[in-house]
């Protein structure tokens, strides 16, 4: 907008982005008035009424009111469009509302209110709250003024509760804890802001607090107001003192992760029958209040006979014994697919769950083990460890304080935790004959049992008492209604021969008998689908790489996915997600391999690849358009890599597939398909760097190294090395780091690979950065610059202006950084580049503030902040917000510092930054001290 008017903060106009000199405060009075009635004629008398009130009026008010119009109609003749002219009504001022902050407040909030989901009213809400730059017509003094001062605040007040009300529907409860207590102090009988404590409270694993808020607030309001807690207080009263699951919150990624109350646990067996004696073990298990030490239960049992299916059953049963979460981490000992999950992965995820921030997570192990116990200390939680291989990988992952149980499922008998830990062994036996025929009773229904009574005990022969293969048998007879049972028991003792265990020295081969069975029945094209899986690698599949791996139309591969859930082959545990049971999808491997030839085989698995390859590289170009594209050639035929259109679309789909693109990596790299192994590093780059995932980021380039080694190119071993030298930087690996890229600088310069020599010498003032030395960050970034100059790279030559400024800013070469900054600027705006621009406007407001230019580094600031937001890069969002306050606080703006710097300290604690986190609170409490020995109080 080339004409801007403010009235939420300071009453201020601008145009083509400079400030318009309105004069002294009675003028800005005039203005004030004339911009709330804009575009409607405001009469003399109420504006000599609201400028002057119950002042002493001028001898000739009305002869006032004209000179006054005079003056600001010359003060605005900057601003185009915008007229003020005499109607018989009184003066007209002529302004397009977006160009009014509090005309654009009122449009936002009412689109907010109207908006159709939570996500865009949030959005708008925001945006509307954002305009708020102090209390309306600050340091005009009128009655007309402070009265509608008082209104417009009262409206600010009910939009935040609006957004606070999105925010905890959306799962925020943990990001706006702070905040809210703050304000319910300022604000003890606001009924409504009090029950969006008690929520966030309880939704925090606070329900203590949030019981104890309901009662000083009944106190309050019946020693102040004589009145009881509102209808809605005491219902939230009442569901949070019977733990009602309706107040359970959603997990919803803002910025950083939050802590939230994890409720992982997958759904529990829709069919369970027997296990009695086990039962009433797990419930004699002492209660997480009563416990001396960790209760640690260890299931076990051979493959089949319902480990989890038992454990689920009783967590499900038992969900009040547990309310601060349940975890759940299936640790892959047994997965036919590959090696079992890392204690260290493990904890990682349980970190993620526990809404711990990726750039938060520390270096070090056993670092990451002390803050995952430090997060559950004192929490009543359940932590289900599902199908572990050994006590190693377990012992990390125990909990350090007894108010956590811990299950634990394997098919070992986990002899070193019961010794080391005194956990708690429950070995499964098979199902009894009774209990077995309870089960497939469930499954037929009691009608169709009992019209053939003798046959289910001839099923049952061949299922050995395990719940998986009595499930596939029933969903066998289930798919044929009309088929007698005696004809399918015929069948499947007919094959019972052929088959050998699965696991040697265990009776089963009456489940591999099932498994076989239940191939048979199906169609040709549905057994294909199947083996194909068998051979796929990661924990899960999505549909359009099914296709590319069976080199089928999606809508052939649908049916026969149908088919496959049907049969309990498969499950869609998402929308177009499938899984396999680790024992299904081993048999469906052998199947794959028994049926075709290796070229065959081969071929599918280079079309998964190859799906990968192509569909990150396609999420790659949508999140960074700018980013110099490398050659990727074409699929395989019969490969049909995914598009996206946005970068939502792109980041929601490397999300959901990353555990399989970085298994996909290791496939390539078994298979020797080398130069997949380093471009799928490459297509990761941008989502490993939003997300923080250095530690993955590592390991897929130390990958991409050794792959690209092979290569016969140079570029791309120096390519790969540069990448990982910056992997190594973003995890703190700085040593490491500035080995790999001063290797990629020295190749690029034998080779003469200009482009290589920029990047190289970018990153490694990127390193230097990191270190804190600006005089060796510009030793690289100058010679960066001065490259990126001479290539056909904009985007690039303007990272590198940004970077050199910034370095030279903080050596204090001012003018010379304001040059190379708005150099960047100007690269930002013309190349669309928003994450450029917001780095370089927060570079410009350093330079601003430290140049004595504080209202403009006001401005730059607030533009870099909104950017930041939009790109929901909140971890760059806290540092210019702690740079924002320091600039407030220079102006006197203490209000303002103190709100921004809060603002700050939420999101590093959010983030957990815990040096910047004591740095902003001591600035805090310094304000604190400025401020009491300001009013002497």
């Amino acid at each position: 907008m080339t004409v801007q008017f403010r009235l939420l903060g300071d009453v201020e106009a601008y145009a083509h982005g400079r400030q318009i000199a309105i004069g002294y405060a009675q003028l800005r009075c005039v203005l004030a008035a004339l911009l709330v009635e804009a575009n409607h004629a405001v009469p003399v008398d109420q504006l000599v009424d609201r400028v002057w009130g119950d002042r002493r009026l001028p001898r000739n008010p009305r002869a006032a009111v004209q000179h006054s119009i005079t003056l600001l109609r010359g003060a605005l003749a900057p601003a185009e469009g915008v007229t003020i002219t005499w109607k018989p009504t009184g003066y007209l001022l002529t302004v397009a509302p977006d160009m009014v902050d509090l005309h654009r407040f009122r449009q936002l909030v009412e689109d907010g209110r109207a908006a159709e989901d939570d996500t865009q009213a949030a959005a708008l809400f925001e945006q509307a709250l954002k305009l708020w730059c102090g209390e309306p017509f600050a340091g005009l003094t009128t009655p007309w003024l402070e009265s509608s001062r008082a209104t417009l605040t009262r409206h600010r007040d009910a939009v935040r509760l609006d957004l606070t009300d999105v925010r905890l529907r959306r799962g925020l409860h943990a990001v706006l804890l702070p905040d809210l207590s703050a304000w319910a102090e300022k604000n003890p009988l606001d009924e409504r802001l009090a029950c969006q404590l008690m929520l966030a409270l309880y939704r925090s694993g606070r329900p203590a607090e949030a019981l104890d808020h309901y009662r000083r607030t009944r106190f309050r309001l019946a020693d102040e107001l004589g009145t009881d807690p509102s209808a809605p207080l005491r219902r939230l009263h009442e569901q949070i003192l019977a733990a009602d699951p309706a107040l359970t919150a959603p997990t919803v990624r803002f910025g950083a992760r939050t802590t939230v109350v994890p409720h992982q646990l997958p759904a529990p067996p829709r069919r369970f029958t027997g296990r009695t004696r086990e039962l009433a073990d797990l419930d004699a298990l002492p209660a997480p209040e009563d416990a001396q030490d960790v209760v640690v239960s260890v299931i076990g049992g051979i493959g089949g006979i319902g480990k989890t299916w038992l454990a689920l059953h009783w967590a499900h049963r038992h969900l009040d014994r547990f309310p601060d979460g349940q975890l759940y981490v299936n640790l892959r000992g047994f997965d036919p697919a590959g090696q079992p999950v890392s204690a260290a992965s493990a904890v990682r995820g349980v970190l993620d769950a526990l809404g711990v921030a990726p750039a938060a997570v520390p270096l070090d192990p056993d670092a990451q083990v002390g803050l995952y116990r430090s997060l559950v200390a004192g929490k009543r939680m359940l932590l289900f460890l599902d199908n572990a291989a050994d006590s190693a990988q377990v012992a990390p992952l125990l909990p350090g304080g007894p108010t956590c149980t811990v299950l634990i499922t394997s098919r070992r008998h986990l002899s070193g935790l019961i010794a080391a830990h005194g956990a708690r062994s429950l070995n499964l036996g098979r199902l009894t004959d009774d209990e077995a025929h309870r089960l497939l009773v469930l499954h037929l229904g009691e009608h169709r049992q009992a019209a053939e009574p003798g046959v289910a005990t001839r099923l049952l022969t061949c299922c050995a008492g395990l719940p998986l293969a009595i499930s596939i048998v029933a969903a066998r007879a289930t798919l044929n209604p009309d088929f007698s049972l005696s004809v399918l028991a015929d069948e499947l003792r007919d094959q019972s021969g052929v088959l050998d265990a699965l696991d040697t020295g265990d009776d089963l081969v009456s489940l591999r008998t099932v498994f076989s069975w239940s191939y048979r029945a199906l169609s040709p094209e549905a057994a294909a689908v199947f083996g194909a899986l068998g051979l796929a690698p990661g924990t899960d599949i999505g549909l359009p790489a099914i296709a590319s791996l069976t080199a089928l139309p999606t809508a052939h591969v649908r049916a026969c996915l149908r088919e496959l859930e049907q049969a309990h082959l498969v499950d869609q545990h998402a929308p177009g997600r499938y899984r396999m049971h680790d024992l299904v999808r081993l048999y469906a491997g052998e199947r794959a391999r028994h049926g075709r030839s290796t070229a065959a085989e081969t071929a599918a698995l280079r079309r998964l690849v190859d799906f990968y390859v192509h569909t990150a590289f396609a999420a790659e170009r949508v999140l960074d358009s700018h980013r110099e594209p490398i050659g990727i050639g074409t699929p395989a035929a019969g490969c049909v890599p995914c598009g996206f259109e946005d970068d939502t679309a792109a980041m929601a789909w490397l999300t959901a597939e990353f555990p399989n693109l970085l298994a996909a990596q290791k496939l390539a790299a078994e298979r020797d398909l080398h130069a997949a192994v380093w471009r799928l590093a490459w297509a990761l780059d941008t989502f490993f760097r939003r997300r923080g995932k250095y530690h993955d980021a590592v390991t897929a380039w130390r990958a991409g190294v050794a792959s690209a080694e092979r290569s016969r190119d140079s570029s791309d071993h120096t390519l790969a090395r540069r990448r990982l030298g910056d992997a190594c930087a973003g995890m703190g690996l700085h040593s490491e780091a500035q080995w790999h890229l001063h290797q990629a600088l020295e190749v690029s310069e034998q080779t003469g690979d200009v482009p290589g020599q920029a990047h190289a010498h970018y990153l490694l003032a990127c390193l230097w950065e990191a270190q804190g030395d600006d005089r060796r960050a510009l030793e690289h970034a100058t010679p960066a610059l001065r490259l990126f100059q001479g290539l056909d790279m904009p985007v690039l030559e303007g990272w590198a202006h940004t970077q050199v400024g910034w370095h030279q800013a903080h050596t204090g070469l001012y003018r010379k950084a304001r040059a190379h900054c708005e150099a960047a600027l100007s690269l930002a705006h013309r190349h669309r580049d928003r994450e450029l621009l917001a780095t370089t406007l927060d570079s410009l407001g350093y330079l601003a503030h430290n140049t004595g230019r504080r209202s403009q580094a006001l401005d730059y600031y607030r533009q870099a902040l909104d950017l930041l937001r939009e790109l929901s890069h909140a971890y760059h969002e806290a540092d210019t917000l702690e740079r924002l306050g320091h600039t407030h606080h220079a102006l006197g703006h203490h209000d303002m510092a103190h709100a921004t710097w809060h603002e700050a300290h939420g999101l590093y604690e959010a983030q957990q930054r815990v040096d910047d986190a004591d740095r902003v609170r001591r600035r805090l409490r310094s304000l604190h001290r400025e401020r009491r020995a300001t009013t002497g109080s």
